[in-house]
């Protein structure tokens, strides 16, 4: 256990994309950051579930791998020199004199911070899995909860299952490489992006994909770790057996805040309520960003915690820098300075 308490301008909790580029966002501002994350890596879900999905709505990127976007944002944040402390998650945080806050984690490290910022996306997440009896005998060997590598999948005869975005965006990246894919969904209309929809529709059509619905799964076959066939059947008990050789079933990830439920913030649905430009929360001092911040009118989009990481940064300039006069300057102009 650390016994060394570390002091910064900025703790930031979550060390996923939006928690990167707010990195950067301090940066600008002269602020210096300590980032922890539970996870031993960055790049949050983007790296530990899906590192090779493609992501379409970045500016300036008609398509970007997910992990080619962590290693984007952790090249644009290396500048400014932050302390990364992986592997750990913030089990307590509680306020000091002067406003500042002191953050203890898991692995006994403490931060003490001016402003903390809350970037943990869903908090701790782990895959919502199907009620299929015997399941946990195939998991990590045929069935899986995400897709790390493509290749894996080559050559294999898939069945997906789900209707949002991440079986929608993952059927259409494996038929590519897939022998046969195969999507499990209860009724005929997807939730997912209508040009993702229309993309899987058209596969669909050109025989690349067989869209198996109304369907849901019933059951798996197979021995040995390795699945054989998935059975799914209608609500009026029409069955069907699908020959697979892997199932990867999206229902969404089990969120759980953790400690953050216990910190006094204005909490909506396991969200924390913020201020609609600065990120703010019923803490002073304490700002949300990412997923995990709701306000009315919010759209849950990686871009819109880039920019929910510019408000926050610029909300914390006065208290790291008081009776500055912050005087705003276009990065094309500024440059990137030193950290």
């Amino acid at each position: 256990m650390s016994s060394t308490v570390h002091s910064t301008d900025v703790a930031i909790i979550g060390a996923g994309p939006v928690g990167l580029f707010a990195i950067f966002e301090c940066g600008m501002l002269r602020m210096r950051c300590h980032v922890v994350d539970s996870l031993d890596m960055v790049g949050g879900q983007c790296t530990a579930l899906y590192p090779e999905k493609p992501i379409y709505d970045i500016p300036a990127h008609p398509a970007i791998d997910a992990g080619d976007l962590i290693a984007r944002l952790e090249e644009q944040a290396a500048p400014f020199e932050p302390v990364y402390h992986l592997g750990q998650r913030v089990e307590r945080l509680s306020p000091l004199d002067g406003g500042r806050w002191r953050l203890e984690t898991s692995a006994g490290t403490v931060i003490e911070a001016r402003a903390v910022v809350i970037a943990a996306g869903v908090g701790a997440f782990g895959p919502n899995r199907p009620p299929l009896d015997g399941i946990e005998a195939y998991e990590g060997r045929s069935v899986h909860y995400l897709v790390k590598r493509r290749q894996d999948f080559a050559g294999k005869r898939v069945v997906i299952a789900g209707g949002g975005d991440s079986a929608v965006d993952w059927a259409i990246s494996l038929s590519e490489v897939a022998s046969r894919v195969m999507v499990v969904h209860r009724r005929p209309k997807f939730r997912a992006a209508p040009e993702s929809t229309a993309r899987l529709d058209q596969l669909a059509r050109d025989g690349r994909i067989e869209l198996v619905v109304p369907y849901q799964l019933a059951g798996l076959e197979g021995a040995d770790g390795q699945i054989t066939g998935v059975r799914v059947e209608t609500l009026e008990g029409e069955t069907r057996l699908l020959e697979a050789d892997a199932l990867l079933p999206f229902f969404g990830l089990a969120m759980n805040l953790g400690p953050i439920a216990e910190w006094g913030l204005n909490l909506e649905r396991n969200h924390i309520t913020v201020e609609h430009g600065t990120a703010a929360t019923s803490a002073p001092g304490i700002f949300a960003i990412g997923d995990i911040a709701t306000y009315p009118t919010k759209l849950k989009l990686i871009l819109t915690g880039f920019a929910e990481a510019a408000h926050a940064a610029h909300a914390i300039f006065p208290l790291v820098h008081p009776g500055e006069v912050l005087h705003f300057e276009y990065s094309t102009s500024k440059g990137v300075p030193a950290a």
